[in-house]
């Protein structure tokens, strides 16, 4: 059987599908592995998480280190072109892996670009690895629909056999728009859509917690609510006047803005807010910290300046754990529910 390379933008919830996908396939009787041959550079010491979850959750009886054999970061040409060694490495833990296995679900890097340099981005590695693509589409607009229809293109050109896509994480207002615009316009482009997967907080939300993991700082309160989870993203760069309609609408935001603006942080803990980040290195008026602790929310110092702090941010996404049984559940139930999961099934025998 082929291997599945499931590829997406950060925050397409390529690990949810995975996990759901791969529930899905041992319920039908095969034995099934993960791969991730680029992970994301983390904490010294730290495993790659998605590993860590599908090592457990699939029973696999390989090391870490072979489920994800490279790793890379935003600096990774500072260590030369290492190409030659990655693909050794990616190649030697790909073999051990499929020779125990029916079907290898493939996970690529947070982009399917990263790596692209030295030809180790997702496309040319799913050439390699013999893998049918599932494209996620996360949708926010038409130019969402625009870049995957790009990428599709790509995928043609390059020889990568696509098996369709799957657009997650769907807020209810557009689910219409995608049933009766964008689908059948990638029919017509001779794009399989299979399946439109809602979005659902506990899988697509990110909690404080991760948001404090991957931007670092000072938490300046609010440690005991780091499982608080993010709907939305806010910046506090107009006036207050303006910016306060907008507080009210957002449930379950990160409110970000400079730590010299207590203006703009006090408004946003009258309103539904799970934390404050606050960038520029700049220390808040003790009036924010003191309602920051009677609401219990978190406030995180960071000294990123307000745009490279939202880059990181689009990073993100929601994770599941091992201890996360509901999650888990519901990935598979989205897959039965949701997704023509037999068409994938079938596609890749």
């Amino acid at each position: 059987m082929k291997s599945l390379y499931i590829m997406g933008s950060a925050g397409s919830g390529k690990t949810v599908m995975a996990v759901g996908l791969a529930q899905k396939f041992q319920q039908e009787g095969y034995r099934v592995s993960y791969f991730k041959p680029v992970g994301a550079s983390t904490a010294a010491g730290k495993a790659d998480e998605d590993a860590v979850l599908m090592k457990e959750l699939l029973g696999m009886d390989v090391s870490l280190e072979t489920i994800v054999p490279t790793m890379s970061s935003p600096f990774y040409l500072s260590r030369g072109n290492q190409s030659a060694q990655m693909l050794e490495a990616i190649d030697t833990a790909y073999d051990k892996i499929k020779s125990t296995s029916d079907i290898v679900i493939v996970d690529s890097a947070i982009f399917p670009h990263i790596l692209g340099t030295i030809g180790l981005d997702a496309p040319s590695l799913a050439n390699r690895l013999n893998s049918s693509v599932l494209y996620l589409i996360n949708i926010k607009n038409d130019y969402s629909l625009d870049q995957s229809v790009y990428f599709y293109n790509y995928l043609s050109q390059r020889g990568v056999p696509v098996l369709g896509n799957i657009f997650t994480h769907v807020p209810r207002p557009i689910q219409a728009k995608i049933e009766g615009v964008y689908k059948p316009l990638l029919s017509e482009m001779g794009f399989h859509t299979l399946g439109i997967v809602p979005k659902i907080s506990e899988l697509s939300s990110p909690s404080v917690a991760q948001v404090y993991e991957l931007l670092g700082g000072e938490l300046l309160t609010g440690e005991q609510n780091l499982d608080l989870l993010v709907e939305d993203v806010m910046v506090g760069a107009m006036t207050i006047e303006s910016a306060l309609g907008f507080m009210r609408r957002t449930n379950n935001k990160i409110f970000i803005t400079g730590g010299d603006r207590a203006d703009m942080a006090l408004a946003a803990l009258e309103t539904s807010t799970s934390a404050i980040i606050l960038t520029g290195g700049l220390y808040p008026d003790i009036k924010v910290i003191s309602r920051a602790v009677e609401k219990g929310v978190p406030v995180l110092l960071v000294h990123y300046d307000t745009y490279a702090a939202i880059e990181r941010l689009s990073e993100l996404s929601g994770r599941i754990s091992i201890k996360d049984k509901d999650s888990i559940n519901k990935a598979k139930e989205n897959i039965e529910r949701f997704c023509d999961w037999q068409t994938i099934l079938n596609s890749l025998k």
